[in-house]
């Protein structure tokens, strides 16, 4: 377990941060910022289960505190740059965990209607929650994307740095953020359904205010 004894070390005060192989990057490295959006996703989510409390089971709560944990481990795998050797065996992202992902989807998109329209984020305080912190996953996986581009997906070689990023990780924010849309929806079943969009709703002229079309 990881043991935190002291909150400030003052080593990043030259705006250089450690990866979890010992090197250091510079804090706008694409690396740094995937995993710092993805602790911002994971905090937005938490937000979310707070709001949950009164509103999900247990099974769901569950998994949104799963999936919270699931963010963790994300992000100790984006700091951990792929080697094709390791003196301990790096905590990964498995396909498997996209699977989950993909089977949860599955399930309580089968409790919906079908969309006829695209919707708006909001409804229930929960349902706004879980659009917020969808959108902010998508931004992660973004961002992971940027730093696959950058460092691709290929392990270091024995005695080189810059090992490339666990492509896993990307595709796993990405159900991820489609599971969050689907629990939104979930969550306005007992408020209404969902917030459809009406497109240039508030924009539309009355017809007698219209002016007169040229010849």
């Amino acid at each position: 377990m990881v043991k935190l004894t002291k909150i400030y070390t003052r080593t990043g005060d030259e705006g250089l941060t450690g990866l979890s192989d010992f090197s250091r990057v510079r804090k706008t490295d694409p690396r740094i910022e995937a995993y710092a959006d993805v602790d911002e996703a994971n905090s937005a989510i938490g937000v979310a289960v707070a709001l949950a409390q009164n509103e999900f089971d247990e099974e769901t709560l569950h998994l949104l505190s799963q999936i919270q944990n699931d963010l963790f481990d994300l992000g100790a795998d984006l700091s951990n740059p792929l080697n094709e050797f390791y003196e301990y065996e790096p905590l990964r992202v498995d396909a498997v965990w996209v699977d989950a992902l993909e089977a949860a989807i599955d399930k309580y998109n089968s409790q919906l209607e079908k969309l006829d329209s695209f919707i708006l984020p909001g409804g229930s305080g929960l349902a706004a929650g879980l659009h917020l912190a969808r959108t902010v996953v998508r931004r992660a996986e973004r961002a992971t994307w940027h730093a696959i581009e950058e460092y691709g997906t290929e392990p270091a070689k024995k005695g080189h740095n810059n090992g490339g990023i666990n492509v896993i990780a990307a595709r796993y924010l990405n159900r991820l953020s489609d599971l969050l849309f689907v629990l939104a929806r979930y969550a306005n079943l007992k408020h209404g359904g969902d917030v459809k969009w009406v497109p240039a709703a508030n924009r539309r002229t009355p017809p007698e205010k219209r002016r007169p079309e040229k010849d």
